[in-house]
């Protein structure tokens, strides 16, 4: 009798003794936002997210968060498949408290361990991209856009798990909010400038550029408008055509004005005008110009003007002033 007592009280103290393994039989992270690893330069995004001693990281190319907006009533998501490579789904199991560090240092910290690895080997990640815009501005009906919600669920999703294959029908991963800080659309009136050849019209700042392509020469006459009877034209797509494009790294004024176009800085983005209803409604150039000596001093304003980009699109509201340039009687 003494002996069975030695070893049922030995069994309880085995399992007493906590060293920190849990034991996993099924995934449970609805309520936990996804967060994201800074950018590292890499060409994938890792999405995760985290509970005490958990995790689920999602690996995605990071062309997928490139904030297209999706389409379609309902609206339609786009769908990729789980490869082991380029789209990689992870769960996995800690013997400790699992913090940022551990998914996001290049080096992680040698603490806690992985005691189970869940590997995702099929499924679809279905994702649906929401812009998040400004709500019109007062003033002048301006929007801008702050960033993009991608909602992601995984679909038929088969996890080899060590006990054996595990599938969801439906698993939503959650809202990844990202926003965006790399759209200036500030620039200084006096900046603007007009190429001698192209006739191109440009302001431009640090690492953005509004320019007008192909303008009708007739807004820009060497002569005076009268009191708020400026020269209006539409965007279309021949002429006054408007572009605003987002450069990587910071612009010079030698990028203006060449025969082609420089390779450098490159190109991040690039906004187009959508074209002109009527010259009271839509997309209008609107020129103001008064004299100054021999010059001739050209106000150039966008009223009501809409830049798109695929399926996306903002406002720069009811007048937005491109620049002042100046042209020389001859």
């Amino acid at each position: 009798m003494k002996k069975i007592i030695s070893i049922a009280l030995f069994a309880l103290l085995l399992n007493g003794c906590d060293d920190g393994d849990i034991s996993v039989d099924s995934i449970e992270f609805q309520d936990i936002l996804p967060s994201i690893c800074p950018d590292n330069n890499s060409t994938s995004s890792l999405i995760f997210k985290l509970k005490e001693q958990e995790s689920l990281l999602l690996y995605l190319p990071k062309e997928v968060f490139a904030g297209e907006p999706s389409v379609g009533t309902p609206l339609v998501p786009k769908k990729y498949s789980i490869d082991l490579t380029k789209y990689r789904v992870i769960y996995r199991a800690y013997n400790g408290k699992v913090t940022l560090n551990n998914m996001c240092d290049v080096i992680p910290p040698a603490t806690p361990n992985v005691i189970e690895e869940w590997v995702a080997t099929s499924g679809i990640i279905e994702i649906i991209t929401r812009a998040n815009k400004t709500p019109p501005d007062e003033a002048n009906g301006s929007t801008r856009i702050k960033g993009y919600t991608y909602s992601i669920i995984f679909k038929d999703i088969t996890f080899n798990k060590p006990s054996g294959p595990q599938t969801y029908e439906s698993f939503p991963f959650g809202d990844y909010v990202a926003t965006i800080t790399d759209m200036p659309l500030t620039f200084v009136p006096s900046n603007a400038k007009q190429c001698t050849v192209s006739k191109q019209i440009y302001n431009f700042n640090e690492t953005a550029a509004l320019t007008i392509d192909n303008i009708d020469p007739s807004l820009i006459a060497n002569a005076s408008t009268p009191l708020n009877q400026p020269r209006t034209g539409l965007i279309n797509d021949t002429t006054n055509k408007v572009f605003y494009r987002v450069f990587a790294s910071p612009l010079s004024p030698d990028y203006f004005c060449q025969t082609s176009t420089p390779s450098t800085p490159a190109i991040t983005q690039i906004w187009a005008g959508i074209n002109g209803i009527t010259e009271k409604e839509s997309g209008i150039i609107e020129v103001s110009t008064t004299t100054n000596g021999n010059n001739f001093v050209h106000t150039i304003t966008l009223k009501n003007v809409s830049l798109q980009k695929g399926n996306n699109d903002f406002n720069l509201g009811n007048a937005f002033v491109l620049g002042t340039i100046i042209t020389t009687s001859n």
